[in-house]
């Protein structure tokens, strides 16, 4: 019992003396983190309406106010495990052990963040763009560092890791995506009568880009009829829809011109 007691006196010793010569410094430790994440937010906050109020993409914007963030609550965490007088070198030593341990395990993941800050550094597109990547294509809804996620016109999703975006064949088209198509007239109709009319009917719509000026011509001279290209750029997010109703609006104003589209006629050869 009294061996018991005289172990107990001994931990309650050491707990007071370690209170004594360090509760200052503890103090004076956990007042630095308080303040250095204070600072942090502040910080980060500050940077992130500036960035925003000269227009940059939201996406960068967010990835430096988090780096700027992150950096500061290193630097505080530093100086606070300092304040306590520990030596940071084993520490160095050991998070560098662990992190080439965690590289070798978490490397998709990693090689997903990499190629994230690629993207953000680089801006091959921003959020808002209609891209095609690995067969998908979609418009940009959210770039984060170890994915991105595309939104297609049925609001479906595609989320597609960073690393197969990067070094892959990219296609930005912006807001808009081409469509290209053709019909057929006969060869007793005038085709340039008819390129008109659909050039006319390409300008009735708003969601066919201006800038991008459409294209409308002959493209080949087929068996039954003078078949009519025409290329325009529609607005991605109304791709489907503003294609079918342009094609019925030149149908339609294909008849009201006296313009037939022919159809295919066989011969049936009796024996």
């Amino acid at each position: 019992m009294e061996k018991e007691l005289e172990s107990m006196q001994k931990f309650y010793n050491i707990i007071i003396e370690f209170f004594v010569n360090y509760s200052f410094q503890i103090v004076g430790a956990i007042i630095i983190l308080f303040i250095g994440f204070y600072i942090a937010k502040k910080v980060s906050s500050l940077i992130e309406k500036f960035c925003l109020a000269k227009d940059m993409d939201i996406t960068l914007t967010k990835f430096i106010a988090l780096g700027v963030k992150v950096a500061i609550i290193a630097g505080v965490g530093i100086i606070a495990v300092g304040k306590l007088g520990i030596t940071i070198t084993p520490f160095v030593a050991a998070i560098g052990a662990m992190s080439l341990g965690a590289g070798l395990a978490l490397q998709g993941l990693l090689s997903n963040f990499g190629a994230g800050i690629s993207i953000i550094a680089t801006r091959p597109f921003v959020v808002g763009n209609t891209i095609q990547i690995q067969g998908h294509t979609g418009v940009v809804k959210i770039i984060k560092l170890a994915y991105t996620v595309l939104e297609t016109e049925d609001k479906e999703e595609i989320t597609i890791p960073n690393k197969h975006i990067v070094g892959e064949v990219l296609i930005n088209s912006f807001d808009y995506t081409i469509v290209e198509m053709t019909v057929g007239i006969e060869y007793t109709a005038d085709p340039k009568n008819a390129i008109e009319v659909i050039y006319k009917v390409l300008e009735q719509f708003e969601e066919i880009s201006t800038d991008s000026k459409a294209q409308v011509g002959i493209k080949e001279f087929a068996d039954a009829s003078i078949n009519i290209e025409l290329r325009y750029w529609a607005l991605t997010p109304q791709y489907n829809e503003t294609q079918y109703k342009v094609n019925l609006a030149i149908f339609d104003a294909l008849k009201v011109n006296n313009i037939n589209i022919p159809f295919p006629t066989y011969n049936i050869i009796k024996h």
